[in-house]
């Protein structure tokens, strides 16, 4: 009885996992758009025509709004020294900023960019976004937090898991087709995030979209995802990068390798 009762316990675990089994993604880069190699990038979204860009660094910080179409800068708005910006997100009339250890979520009117609140989170801040109704952020760990957006107050926590193991270092986010897709800090990918269960479904493979001749030494990890509404494109940066690309996403048993 124990070893059938072992054996159909290792049954249940395989299933388990098979039925989980992470989908593997590849890309091709459609378009690339010119980005200024100062932006440490931490939040990035496009939306009714605009760029908003969030960066970092003590004294750095920024948050800027582009017309996304000829990359004008129309506005930005300084963070104070203490400050170092992290994700993004815009929902609404407003526009929503964390920050790294200062525990403080930072409001902004959408029309000008102008403060409207500063908000306390009750940790660090990485990624950021939103389903529409909630935000969603994460703080570097393998978890997403689901919050109000007008207390900052935690309404759900999910458990990031891939093949049941936990996927941490959760960095910039972008809420895309019903799921969330964030980048894995100091990893050259995407992972695709089911928000009700929080496993993960698909992992893109981003290795060699910036090449090696346009990196320089200050050029940073992979950070940064948006789509854009109007047409579905799927844009992809990173920090201190030249360019923002324009991705085509591929299973990875039928494209094989990285086309540009």
């Amino acid at each position: 009885m124990k070893a059938c009762h072992l054996i159909c316990s290792a049954l249940l675990a395989l299933v388990a996992l098979t039925a989980s089994a992470t989908e593997r993604y590849t890309f091709k880069i459609m378009e690339k758009k010119p980005q200024s190699r100062s932006h440490f990038v931490q939040g990035l979204q496009i939306i009714d025509g605009m760029l908003y860009v969030g960066t970092g660094g003590y004294g750095q910080s920024r948050l800027l709004q582009y017309r996304f179409t000829d990359g004008e800068l129309l506005a930005e708005q300084r963070l104070p020294p203490r400050l170092f910006g992290e994700g993004i997100t815009v929902l609404g009339e407003h526009i929503y900023q964390l920050t790294w250890r200062a525990r403080r979520l930072l409001v902004y009117r959408r029309a000008d960019l102008q403060p409207v609140v500063a908000l306390s989170i009750p940790g660090q801040g990485w990624g950021l976004t939103h389903n529409g109704s909630q935000l969603i952020y994460s703080d570097g760990s393998h978890r997403l937090y689901f919050l109000d957006p007008d207390t900052a107050q935690r309404q759900r926590t999910v458990a990031v898991l891939e093949d049941g193991m936990p996927v941490a270092r959760l960095n910039e986010l972008e809420w895309i087709d019903g799921a969330v897709w964030a980048n894995v800090w100091q990893e050259d990918r995407i992972v695709i995030i089911d928000p009700a269960s929080g496993d993960v479904t698909g992992s893109i493979d981003l290795q060699g979209l910036l090449p090696l001749p346009e990196r320089e030494p200050s050029t940073d990890v992979l950070n940064g995802i948006a789509v854009n509404p109007e047409d579905g494109g799927i844009w992809v940066t990173g920090k201190n990068w030249p360019w923002m690309y324009r991705i085509e996403v591929r299973p990875a048993t039928a494209a094989g390798s990285v086309s540009r």
